[in-house]
């Protein structure tokens, strides 16, 4: 069965996916792109396909390692797609906007989708049924606003989500805690209302790094999946290594 590996080099995290046929068996996360570990990572899994999406300038030298070793596709505005892109520029289309709408048409195919990244940034990136993705809009991620807070305040504390805290906070942490994340929950419940107005039936596919800490808050019917980036990699893979 053939065997690829999927690479999504985010603003975060550096990640690889491995697929047999269709099938996502595991998720690597990299310490760096080095030649060393890529190389290592190579030998480990002996791919026929790969796919590179990276929204960060990665290691000179890397794509040539990669094509060298399998059939491989860097992820591009060039790029053949299971979707059309008829917005202004689509060359400034980010890469991961580009798989996270390729796995919405791939899952649910003919039919109007909303998918949700929560990553540096919250993406929010609308496909119709006629597989077209008409754009969306982005706003600060989780960590953003916290950095935020913390860098453009005296006293504020930088500190780190979690998953257990009160809607009223009872110091400053549990403050920071409520606001930016029930916060973020109903900007993004009020974002599906407001696209709900609009388009009376869609579905509304969640992911991305933060996505835990927000899924227990929306009140919204969503599609949850943490793969959903890689499971659109594949399928780009799949159209242009063919």
């Amino acid at each position: 069965m053939e065997r690829t590996l999927c690479f999504d080099f985010g603003n975060s995290r550096l990640k690889c996916a491995v697929f047999e046929g269709r099938d996502l068996q595991q998720t690597i996360h990299l310490e760096n792109d080095s030649e060393a570990q890529i190389a290592e990572l190579l030998q480990n899994h002996h791919p026929t396909k790969i796919i590179l999406s990276s929204v960060i300038k990665h290691r000179e030298g890397l794509e040539a390692q990669l094509g060298a070793a399998a059939k491989f596709h860097m992820l591009g505005h060039a790029s053949k797609l299971p979707i059309t892109t008829p917005v202004g520029k689509p060359e400034t289309i980010g890469a991961d906007r580009l798989a996270i709408c390729s796995a919405a048409v791939d899952l649910f195919g003919g039919q109007h989708n909303l998918a949700i990244g929560l990553g540096t940034c919250i993406t929010y990136n609308f496909i119709n049924k006629y597989h077209e993705f008409l754009g969306g809009s982005i706003s600060p991620g989780m960590n953003m606003r916290f950095r935020a807070m913390h860098e453009q305040t005296a006293l504020l504390p930088l500190i780190e989500a979690q998953n257990q805290f009160p809607l009223v906070g009872y110091d400053t942490k549990t403050n920071l805690l409520s606001g930016v994340i029930l916060g973020m929950a109903k900007e993004i419940d009020g974002i599906i209302e407001a696209y709900a107005e609009k388009y009376s039936n869609f579905n509304v596919l969640l992911t991305g790094g933060d996505m835990p800490f927000f899924v227990p808050h929306l009140k919204n019917r969503i599609f949850a999946d943490p793969n959903l980036i890689f499971k659109g990699l594949y399928a780009i893979s799949e159209f242009n290594n063919g």
